[in-house]
């Protein structure tokens, strides 16, 4: 049987709600939508809420260019009690909380200077990281010692929100791979009584935000007054790159992997230099492919014949 063609092509900002995977979430979407080309940009844990970047058709071709996004997040850390999944899932119900030192906001800015810029981390025993070819929580789960591996990650921000009695709320700005959890953790370690993370929520990716996203109850309603399409983001408006057009004639050919030449083009959006990711576009605005220029804008009017980019992934 023939799978339908996608109805939606373009990047779907989600509000996820917590106690769901990033997963199931994409499940959800893909019944709301009534199509299978559902696919995310970046996993939320379940227990987290927020921004979940949802890709849409063709666009899910397009996540490794927005899997690498700098993310926000706030966070509630919770002091005097550790966590062996460094979040609530992991508590133990008859663990005894630890005493947590009289703190004022001096104290606690200077435990988070130490978190700042370029720092190394563990990934939490319970993850979805593989190690020795299985993922880290299915042997933790199982009882097995395991040497939990660690990443070096960006923190360029971290701003103390509020401070009261044994909470500490955060804004994190990160680079990619950071792990909130383990950061709550290492908190607690380095004040000295231990503590887990006890809430999440992503308010940016990169260009995306928070304020901009749906929740699942906005999507059933736009379903029920048919106007999904109006909630999906373009892809070439989500990616953000400069842009070429290309004949009709030539638009045929992009799915064979012909690239294009100057006189190939009729139309530019924006400027680009060499080695700059750019959009390859037919006449009617439809992205066909996502590629790396070999010359710049500005040399297309004047050479014909030269060749203009390579492809880094065809959408066509």
């Amino acid at each position: 049987m023939n799978r339908r063609p996608a109805t939606y092509h373009g990047v779907l900002l989600l509000d996820k709600p917590g106690g769901i995977t990033s997963h199931d979430a994409v499940d959800k979407v893909r019944r709301i939508l009534g199509q299978k080309e559902v696919g995310h940009a970046g996993t939320l844990d379940p227990a987290a809420e927020g921004l979940l970047v949802i890709l849409l058709g063709r666009a899910t071709k397009t996540a490794r260019f927005l899997t690498d996004l700098d993310k926000e997040y706030e966070a509630e850390i919770r002091l005097g009690l550790e966590s062996s999944t460094y979040d609530r899932e992991g508590l133990d119900p008859e663990a005894v909380p630890a005493t947590v030192p009289d703190l004022n906001r001096a104290d606690i800015e200077q435990v988070l200077a130490g978190f700042r810029g370029t720092i190394t981390q563990a990934v939490p025993r319970y993850s979805a990281v593989h190690v020795e070819g299985e993922r880290l929580y299915e042997r933790s789960r199982r009882g097995e010692e395991v040497t939990a591996p660690e990443r070096t990650v960006q923190i360029d921000g971290l701003e103390l929100l509020e401070h009261e009695d044994n909470r500490i709320s955060l804004r994190v700005v990160c680079g990619k791979g950071t792990y909130i959890r383990s950061l709550a953790h290492d908190i607690g370690r380095r004040i000295g009584c231990g503590g887990y993370l006890a809430a999440l929520r992503r308010t940016r990716c990169g260009r995306f935000n928070l304020r901009d996203a749906y929740t699942f109850e906005n999507l059933d309603s736009a379903r029920e007054q048919a106007r999904l399409n109006d909630l999906v983001m373009p892809i070439d408006r989500a990616l953000g790159f400069s842009s070429v057009s290309v004949t009709p004639g030539f638009s045929r050919l992009v799915a064979n992997g012909r690239r294009p030449r100057g006189r190939d083009i009729s139309g530019l959006q924006g400027a680009f230099d060499s080695g700059d990711h750019v959009l390859l576009m037919d006449e009617r605005g439809a992205v066909l492919a996502i590629a790396t220029a070999i010359v710049p804008s500005g040399r297309l009017a004047a050479d014909p014949s030269c060749e203009v980019l390579k492809y880094e992934r065809v959408l066509a």
